[in-house]
């Protein structure tokens, strides 16, 4: 966690400014964090949850997988306001360097999309920032299709990307 998440190439098309983890407590809180994604007291989601992507001949972490609550955009006239959930929910991956262009983000979001959709979840969406490219061609590599330019979420102008049941 903390290898991924202090690289400034993973980091830096992750929110309006890149913010690198620095330290073990902080990845220790991070997963802590994802661990109550769907559990009790904030049961957001039942499908909503983070996962390890993992090698499988060696189990060797390689990067997560989020399914999860994506916030809406707070309002122009509020932007100190708390952002409010969107009630969409959000695919998202991280993968390390070293792991990245050998087909292990297409082959993760495709399963998590296939289960969710399966156990019901009727649309999934995706953001990325405008010059990642590589996620936008995950996006359409695993189904999903481009709506374009959206300010919808986080704040923040992105690419959105949708997929249906």
């Amino acid at each position: 966690m903390l290898d991924l998440y202090s690289r400034l190439e993973v980091q830096r098309y992750i929110g309006r400014v890149p913010r690198l983890m620095q330290t073990r407590a902080e990845a220790l809180a991070r997963i802590a964090g994802w661990r109550d994604l769907a559990q009790p007291p904030h049961p957001a989601h039942p499908l909503h949850e983070v996962w390890a992507i993992e090698l499988g001949e060696t189990g060797q972490p390689v990067g997560t997988l989020l399914l999860k609550s994506i916030p809406a955009s707070r309002p122009a006239h509020a932007p100190d306001a708390v952002p409010e959930p969107s009630g969409d929910t959000e695919i998202g991956w991280h993968l390390h360097p070293d792991h990245w262009r050998k087909g292990y983000a297409v082959e993760a979001a495709t399963a998590v999309l296939a289960h969710a959709l399966a156990s019901g979840l009727e649309r999934a969406v995706a953001v990325t920032n405008p010059a990642n490219l590589a996620s936008q061609r995950v996006c359409t590599r695993i189904g999903m299709t481009h709506l374009g330019r959206s300010d919808a979420y986080y704040d923040l102008d992105c690419e959105l990307f949708e997929i249906r049941a």
